[in-house]
This record gives C-alpha cells, sequence and structure tokens, in this order.
C-alpha cells in the first residue's frame, strides 16, 4: 500500500554532514506521520526524529537534537533528514517508517530497507 525508498547513506568522517532521502509511493495520501529510526550492530532500534506531514511539526530523540533536522516535500512525497556534525556513534542502518495514525507513540507500518550510515573517527 505505502512503498519507502531510502537513499543518501555512505561514508562520512567525524564532523562532517549528510543528507538522507526517503520517497514514498503508493497510497501516499493516508500517511500521516513519517520517522526515521536507525539500528547500530548490537543495539536495538532506536528513534531519531518525525514529522507531522499536514502541520511539519517535528520531534527529535535526544542524541541528536540540534544536529540533525526532519523536514519533507510534499510534493514530492519524500521526508529527509539532515545531519550535522556526525559522530562516530552516529553509524547506523538509517530506516525511514511510515504510520497512518496521528498519536504520541504510533505504531509504524510501513518501513524502508534501510541505508547504511558511517562516520568514521
Amino acid at each position: 500500500q505505502v512503498q519507502l525508498v531510502e537513499s543518501g547513506g555512505g561514508l562520512v568522517q567525524a564532523g562532517g554532514s549528510l543528507r538522507l532521502s526517503c520517497a514514498a509511493s503508493g497510497r501516499t495520501g493516508s500517511i500521516r506521520q513519517m520517522a526515521w529510526f536507525r539500528q547500530a550492530p548490537g543495539k536495538d532500534r532506536e528513534f531519531v526524529a518525525a514529522i507531522v506531514w499536514s502541520g511539519a511539526s517535528t520531534y527529535y530523540a535526544a542524541s541528536v537534537k540540534g544536529r540533525f533536522t526532519i523536514s519533507r516535500d510534499n510534493a514530492k512525497n519524500t521526508v529527509y533528514l539532515q545531519m550535522n556534525s556526525l559522530k562516530p556513534e552516529d553509524t547506523a542502518v538509517y530506516y525511514c517508517a511510515a504510520t497512518l495514525q496521528i498519536a504520541a507513540n504510533p505504531r509504524y507500518d510501513y518501513w524502508g530497507q534501510g541505508t547504511q550510515v558511517t562516520v568514521s573517527s
């Protein structure tokens, strides 16, 4: 029903920047919120940032607040994650997710395939 494809991952030195993109297709009109999660080897998947589609309200994990910015382009059905001042601990597979719900802790039913971000020291 909804397909998500991430892109933009890669290798960057500490202090550098990357911008991730997530393009949504299918029944995109049903999407109410989109978010980024990440998972590092040996760690649980963690929330990174989210954006409400209609009003562009944003939410961030404390670990990335002030460094990462989530945004969206409604016309392109695309969400972005601008990552600045990257740290080695930001190294992870980053996943884009979408939900049809408007809630504080929504259930994310749609996920992308993930894109690897590696930050070297």
